[in-house]
């Protein structure tokens, strides 16, 4: 398994962003922050991107289209992850939930259907912005 040891410096600097990020980010917001360190186009950032997607170190946020660096090292191993948004401060809480993940599979038996993955984003409003803190 791939560690964040074992990345070239391009995935690591990307991963750091990542990391050090306190919203998702989009593939040109890394770039903007990265072109001090050599970044010049797109294809760069997108090509670590995609390394670290395959290696389950960031997460790929569709319905806002930005990426998060993975908080669950081995999630990709669970099948069933999610991501709760919130729309005002840009937070995001990755979770797992074993009775929604059963359910989905159980529908998936019943249907005869065989998912690769599943993600589930539910986007709102966090505890702390729906109480008016910082």
């Amino acid at each position: 398994m791939t560690t964040a040891h074992d990345l070239t410096k391009n995935q690591s600097l990307v991963f750091s962003a990542l990391s050090d990020a306190r919203a998702p980010l989009s593939a040109y917001t890394i770039l903007d922050r990265l072109r001090e360190d050599g970044f010049r186009a797109p294809l760069q950032v997108y090509r670590a991107l995609e390394k670290l997607l395959e290696i389950g170190l960031v997460h790929r946020l569709e319905s806002i289209n930005a990426f998060v660096a993975c908080a669950h090292p081995q999630c990709h191993n669970h099948g069933t992850m999610a991501f709760a948004i919130c729309e005002d401060c840009g937070n995001v809480r990755e979770f797992t939930d074993d009775q929604i993940a059963e359910r989905l599979a159980d529908w998936a038996r019943t249907e005869n259907f065989r998912p690769h993955k599943t993600i589930i984003e539910l986007r709102g409003q966090c505890q702390a912005c729906s109480i008016g803190e910082p």
